[in-house]
């Protein structure tokens, strides 16, 4: 029989963390297929630079490296954890 190893327990930082990555990568994706749209529907770059589409287009721009960065924190955070729960058993 193998014996139970006791997992630790999932943090609630560690949950910000994956729920903001996840966030940040879908705003990205919304953003990309919205102005998709808007340039198939005859928008010029002119129409692009006013109201919320420099707003969509810096999360297009800084969401996947933010979400990247928030992804390797999370599992450095995640391997240590581990490893401190396995050196002290």
């Amino acid at each position: 029989m193998s014996t139970p190893t006791s997992e630790p327990e999932i943090r609630r930082v560690d949950r910000i963390l994956a729920f903001t990555a996840l966030g940040l990568i879908a705003a990205s994706i919304l953003g990309f297929v919205s102005i998709m749209i808007g340039t198939a529907n005859g928008m010029d770059e002119a129409a692009f630079a006013e109201g919320a589409w420099p707003y969509i287009a810096s999360i297009l721009y800084w969401g996947p490296p933010l979400a990247f960065a928030l992804i390797v924190t999370l599992l450095v955070m995640s391997f240590v954890r581990k490893g401190r729960a396995a050196s002290r058993s």
